[in-house]
């Protein structure tokens, strides 16, 4: 009787529980799944920042690019059928992406990087189409396009010249990390847009991939000004200086002990990398640490030059970066070893001094004192000499910066 007793209220208390346990969650459908997976690689790829202008609708276009051909607008991606990509099949996607001709035959600027975005398999592009199918659609049309060489039949002699459609192949003899973070470098992530230098004709070269770019960009309100894009390679003017870990951490959060992300990386990290995954994010890091760098051989700042320089140091930077140029946990980041610093452009070098270093809301920096403008401080010809002073002291290796490339900046 006593066992029959403990037996039964064993088997009400299992039943009580089975009743008032939450429901097991059902798997997500395909399509859930599919849409899921393409929104993170819209985020991945920062399609936002290209597509989306500040206090507008997602994805609506219209953002301008400034080229020595002249002005490009983005255009809409949302699914409005008249202004958007409403009326785009998954296969006008893909198109797109891979061979840079947009629904109806209609050839596309290399502004929209294809030329990376070829190597995206198709399982990704049919999850971005599918994500992208489930944004709000937004009907606007972006201001007509102020290129000189507006006649797109002339894109077709550019694609012969410089596009071949292509997929991207894993190297057998790599890591499974080191080849997603070679898709992601070279592919969605489309980082040699900005980081690889350009021909007369704007195309990618090739054999200088990844060694530094440049690009305009707002420094102010209605200001566009040239920047420089660092050197990803593990060069000593690139990343020679910076760890795997280092550089993942920077990848995911824009912030690391060697450098906190400031102009156009803020948009780049806030609404794309801040999206990886850990995971992903290591895969670039070991991926673009792997990367073989030249070593720079040119002119390089003369003694008499870093003297000049030394004085504006000591008095506007060491109190941050130190007399070792190694910076501190609390003060600042260091300008030693510095691709920033080493950038055979000197623009972003200049464009920091001259307007300061403006981190994101969503980006905390450690303990480091923001870097204020000083462009109302130092003239031109000061503001060349500290340049000079930290491109040329610590091992710093880089060419002079001129007066006039400053006034440029201004």
């Amino acid at each position: 009787m006593n066992k029959t007793y403990h037996r039964l209220r064993g088997l009400i208390a299992a039943v009580a529980l089975l009743l008032c346990a939450p429901a097991p969650a059902q798997d997500a459908s395909p399509m859930d799944r599919s849409v899921a997976q393409g929104k993170y690689l819209v985020d991945v790829g920062n399609c936002s920042s290209c597509h989306t202008q500040p206090g507008a609708a997602p994805f609506s276009g219209g953002v301008r690019f400034n080229s020595p051909f002249g002005v490009i607008y983005s255009s809409n991606i949302t699914p409005d059928r008249g202004t958007g990509i409403g009326s785009w099949s998954a296969e006008d996607l893909r198109r797109a992406m891979h061979e840079g001709v947009a629904a109806g035959g209609r050839r596309l600027f290399p502004a929209f990087p294809y030329t990376s975005f070829t190597k995206v398999t198709d399982a990704d592009v049919r999850a971005i189409y599918a994500y992208l199918r489930t944004v709000k659609p937004v009907r606007y049309s972006p201001p007509a396009n102020g290129l000189l060489f507006s006649q797109r039949w002339a894109l077709t002699a550019w694609n012969s010249l410089y596009f071949e459609e292509d997929r991207f192949s894993s190297n057998a003899a790599q890591s499974a990390q080191w080849n997603r973070g070679a898709y992601l470098v070279e592919g969605l992530g489309h980082c040699g847009a900005c980081h690889t230098p350009r021909n007369a004709l704007m195309a990618e070269a090739a054999d200088k991939a990844l060694e530094g770019g440049v690009l305009e960009e707002r420094v102010a309100p209605g200001k566009f000004r040239r920047w420089s894009a660092v050197n990803l390679t593990s060069a000593k003017a690139g990343l020679a200086s910076w760890s795997v870990d280092a550089l993942a951490k920077y990848l995911q959060t824009g912030y690391s002990a060697r450098a906190g992300t400031f102009g156009p990386m803020n948009e780049v990290i806030v609404n794309g990398l801040m999206n990886l995954t850990p995971q992903d994010a290591r895969a670039m890091a070991v991926y673009l640490k792997s990367l073989p760098g030249r070593e720079y051989s040119g002119e390089r700042v003369s003694p008499d030059q870093i003297k000049a320089g030394e004085p504006i140091y000591k008095k506007r930077c060491e109190k941050c970066h130190l007399g070792s140029g190694r910076g501190g946990t609390f003060t600042g980041p260091p300008v030693a070893g510095s691709a920033v610093v080493q950038s055979d452009d000197p623009a972003s070098l200049i464009n920091i001094i001259l307007y300061g270093a403006e981190a994101p809301e969503d980006v905390a920096l450690g303990g480091w004192e923001k870097m204020k403008p000083y462009g109302d401080v130092l003239d031109d010809a000061q503001v060349a000499a500290v340049s000079n002073y930290v491109r040329g002291s610590w091992g710093n290796r880089a060419r002079p910066v001129g007066t006039a490339e400053v006034a440029q900046q201004r």
